[in-house]
């Protein structure tokens, strides 16, 4: 099929027309970073009202770069949750308005399911598979039966690894958002110079807790101030860069041990990190494991990654109905009750 797909969850007005749940005829992706970095961080109101504003050009947008009409179009695909309610209402209800105007199927589909399948649009992945899901709101670890298929292992039960990111960079008196800076200048630090706590490590569960690292990273600041640039700070990031992906890999390498995985999708925002990448490299070639890394376009928020399992679903014909409505939250798991 040939679909549209929009994303409004966050901070990021994206559209895409996508084929056959694999092949990106374009991918439109408008930022509002420059909007919130005043306030050091996501206004949800003011993100609406952005996408507002946007949505309407980032489409047609994407229709022209795809050189394709409405027309053409097959289906819909958006973002039903989870995320801000107001930004997930602006691209749902365009999504439905053009399914009942050119009388095509629609579909509301999980925000993260898009990241776990970004994968697909790069090769085919062969279930089952585990996948780690690491973003600004998320840190998840899921297995992966199918499309709709998930069993979530582990989640934060506090800050997630890119929120961390984003408030380790404010304690520093980086611009928002801060984490492409602290991997920038982690590769210039020393990982070993600060001993960060590694939260959960041993807990015997596959839960993340990032918020005693943040803590600690504010009390390390307080006591030891640093200049940006330097090297001390570059050491403090790459100390902090260091504990965050020691974390995410432990527990990541007890999850394939304890599912018996061969393979390992890892995505999301954060996993356009450098220094996860490697790490998550080297502990597939250690187990041998197949990894899977969507490119980073595809690894944060944009429209591609919805129309892989949207794709699925109609093909499927499991449309969603237009009375469906967005949800700020929305549990994986519960995604399979759904299907046949």
């Amino acid at each position: 099929m040939r679909l549209l797909a929009i994303e409004t969850s966050c901070d990021e007005t994206a559209a895409a027309v996508v084929e056959g749940g694999r092949t990106i005829l374009s991918s439109v992706v408008s930022s509002q970073i420059a909007i919130h970095a005043a306030y050091g961080g996501v206004v949800p109101e003011i993100a609406s009202r952005a996408h507002l504003e946007s949505i309407a050009p980032v489409i047609t947008q994407a229709l022209d770069t795809a050189g394709v009409t409405m027309e053409s179009l097959q289906g819909v695909v958006a973002t039903r949750g989870p995320g801000l309610s107001g930004a997930l209402l602006v691209g749902f209800s365009v999504a439905k308005a053009i399914a009942v105007a050119r009388k095509i199927p629609f579909v509301g589909v999980h925000h993260i399911e898009g990241h776990l399948c970004a994968a697909f649009l790069e090769q085919p992945v062969q279930f089952p598979f585990l996948a780690l899901v690491v973003s600004g709101g998320h840190t998840h670890l899921y297995h992966v039966e199918g499309i709709g298929r998930y069993t979530t292992l582990g989640r934060t039960i506090d800050d997630a690894a890119g929120e961390a990111y984003d408030k380790c960079a404010k304690i520093l008196g980086m611009p928002y958002p801060g984490g492409a800076l602290i991997d920038h200048m982690a590769a210039e630090g020393n990982p070993a110079a600060v001993k960060f706590p590694r939260p959960l490590l041993r807990d015997g569960t596959l839960n993340f807790s990032f918020s005693g690292l943040k803590t600690a990273v504010l009390q390390h600041v307080a006591k030891h101030p640093v200049a940006i640039p330097g090297q001390e700070a570059n050491d403090l990031c790459a100390s902090f860069q260091e504990a965050v992906c020691h974390v995410l890999a432990a527990k990541t390498e007890t999850a394939i041990r304890q599912t018996g995985a061969v393979r390992l999708v890892v995505a999301g925002g954060v996993a356009c990190n450098s220094g996860l990448r490697k790490r998550m490299a080297a502990l597939c070639a250690e187990l041998g494991v197949e990894l899977h890394i969507p490119p980073p376009s595809l690894c944060g928020d944009n429209a591609a990654m919805l129309a892989v399992p949207g794709n699925y679903y109609l093909t499927h014909d499991l449309a969603s109905p237009l009375s469906l409505d967005v949800t700020a939250s929305w549990d994986m798991d519960r995604i399979k009750e759904q299907l046949p």
